[in-house]
C-alpha cells in the first residue's frame, strides 16, 4: 500500500505551526507559532518534534511571512538543522522590520539572520519541496507582491500541498489585497481547484475571508488555527462554504463537521492517502 502523507496542525493559541511528514519520511514545516491551551506553559513545536517524535533535521521549512505569531518558534530553528528555507524573499529587512511591532523587533531580527543564511536556491535534484524528492508530494507556492508593503499579511505565501488526489491549502494571514491579486492568475486558480481541506487565512478571523476564494473552491473541510479571544471569528460564514466532513475523535467516536478549530479540538491531524485498492481516503482526527 502507498504511504500517506501526515499533516498536524498544532494547537498553538493565536498563531500557525504546520507539521507534514512526506511519504517518501521527509519532515516539512508551515510556520513557527507557539502556544498551546492544551499543555501547561509555552508549546513549541520544534522542540516536540525533536524530543518526543525523533525528528533530526528538518527537510523543508515554509514561513508564509514574517510576524511573530509565525516566528516565535525560531530560537529552536537551528536545532533541526533545515535544509531548505521558503520564504517571502522580495521582502525587504527594512520592510520587515517597519511591518513589525517595537516589542517584537528581536524575533524578527533572529529571523532575518536565519533568512540571510538561506541565500542560496537549491537544485531541483536537491530541492525536498519537489515532489520526485519526497515520496510525491507536490508543493505549489505562491507569492503575492503587488500590494502595499505596509500590511505584511499581504504578502503571505500560499501554498497548495497535494498528494494522493487531495490537497490541502495553507494560506498565511491574506486579506482581500492578496487573494484578489492571486485569483486573477490562472496558475493559482488551477493549482487550487477541487481543494479538500482549508486552514482559514488570518486564524480565521473576518479580514482574512475572501467571499470570491469560494467561486473557485468548496472546501470538504475548514480548520481554523485561533485564540481563544478573537471579536473578529468568521467560522460561522466558513460553515456556509464549506461541504462538511467526517472527523474521528481520539477518544472515540466521529461526528460530520464543517470546521474544527485548535482553540476547541486542539491538535488536528489529517492523512491523505490511497488504499490498497487505489480509493483515495483522507482521514481527519481531533482531541
Amino acid at each position: 500500500m502507498p504511504g500517506t502523507l501526515d499533516i498536524t496542525v498544532w494547537d498553538v493559541q493565536h498563531g500557525s505551526a504546520i507539521y507534514l511528514k512526506t511519504p517518501g519520511g521527509q519532515h516539512f514545516v508551515v510556520d513557527l507559532g507557539t502556544g498551546s491551551y492544551g499543555s501547561q506553559g509555552t508549546f513549541s513545536p520544534l522542540r516536540y518534534l525533536k524530543d518526543r517524535y525523533g525528528v533530526a533535521r528538518l527537510d523543508g521549512v515554509l514561513i508564509t511571512h514574517p510576524h511573530r505569531d509565525h516566528l516565535d518558534d525560531i530560537a529552536n530553528f537551528d536545532g533541526l538543522s533545515p535544509r531548505a528555507l521558503s520564504r517571502p524573499k522580495h521582502l525587504t529587512a527594512d520592510e520587515v522590520r517597519a511591518g513589525n511591532r517595537s516589542e517584537d523587533q528581536e524575533i524578527v531580527e533572529r529571523y532575518l539572520q536565519v533568512s540571510n543564511r538561506y541565500s542560496d536556491s537549491l537544485a531541483s535534484s536537491e530541492n525536498p519541496f519537489e515532489p520526485q524528492n519526497n515520496g510525491g508530494v507536490r508543493f505549489d507556492r505562491f507569492f503575492p507582491r503587488s500590494c502595499s508593503r505596509d500590511n505584511l499579511n499581504n504578502h503571505s505565501i500560499v501554498c497548495v500541498v497535494s498528494y494522493a488526489r487531495s490537497k490541502i491549502l495553507i494560506p498565511g494571514d491574506n486579506e482581500s489585497c492578496s487573494w484578489d491579486e492571486l485569483l486573477a492568475q490562472p496558475p493559482f486558480a488551477a493549482a487550487i481547484r477541487e481543494t479538500d481541506i482549508l486552514v482559514a487565512p488570518h486564524h480565521g478571523r473576518d479580514s482574512g475571508f475572501c467571499a470570491p476564494l469560494f467561486d473557485a473552491i468548496t472546501p470538504r473541510l475548514t480548520i481554523i488555527s485561533d485564540g481563544r479571544f478573537c471579536d473578529t471569528s468568521a467560522t460561522g460564514r466558513y460553515d456556509d462554504v464549506t461541504q462538511g466532513w467526517t472527523v474521528h475523535k481520539r477518544s472515540g467516536g466521529e461526528e460530520e463537521r464543517k470546521c474544527v478549530t485548535t482553540r476547541n479540538d486542539g491538535v488536528v491531524k489529517v492523512a491523505f492517502g490511497t488504499t490498497s485498492d487505489e480509493k483515495r481516503f483522507i482521514r481527519v482526527t481531533v482531541n
